[in-house]
């Protein structure tokens, strides 16, 4: 009984401490980019989504709003977590930027960065995550970037969500959620 209960505070103890050790780990590493590396970073990720996909093309033009982080970092070992910042874009223009936050809960062990870009196609859900009232729930699902991938993709409850890894490896079967928070331009 003993030897089962020093193994489960074992596994919690690893569960809670990797991904928080990656994590600062990782925030010594990684700064916070300033507005303009931010921007040029957007760029960059949205050139690369439409080279990769030209077909995303219609997302860009035809949604209300889109948010883009260039770099989303992510950690764990049983229960797992990662943020990152990005921009949000309404009618062509920068409004704000937008830092994401998250955490599961699963079988994952591993790191991984990622870009992400997020299409809203809805009104109120802009309204709820500009007002920071919008989560992803766990269900949400997101088409992984590669040429022809956006053809038979479309929109979901107002969203559309495209990842292209960077780096890393994560395994994973968790559930878990990412919030948002907003501030204006």
């Amino acid at each position: 009984m003993k030897k089962i209960h020093l193994a489960l505070t074992l596994v919690a103890a690893l569960s809670i401490g990797l991904p928080a050790a990656a994590k600062d780990n990782d925030t010594q590493t990684r700064k916070q980019p300033t507005p303009a590396e931010l921007s040029s970073a957007v760029r960059s990720t949205i050139a690369t989504f439409k080279k990769t996909d030209p077909g995303m093309g219609r997302f860009f033009s035809k949604s209300l709003a889109y948010v883009v982080f260039p770099r989303i970092g992510k950690a764990g070992f049983i229960i797992g977590g990662g943020d990152g910042v990005g921009e949000l874009h309404e009618g062509g223009k920068m409004v704000g930027t937008v830092t994401l936050s998250f955490l599961t809960v699963g079988l994952q062990a591993g790191a991984q960065d990622f870009s992400e870009i997020i299409f809203l196609n809805d009104k109120a859900v802009l309204d709820r995550l500009k007002s920071n009232k919008y989560e992803f729930a766990a269900g949400v699902s997101a088409v992984i970037v590669k040429s022809g991938a956006s053809d038979s993709a479309d929109y979901r409850d107002g969203v559309a969500v495209f990842t292209k890894p960077i780096g890393g490896a994560m395994l994973e079967a968790s559930i878990g959620g990412q919030k948002f928070n907003f501030t204006a331009k």
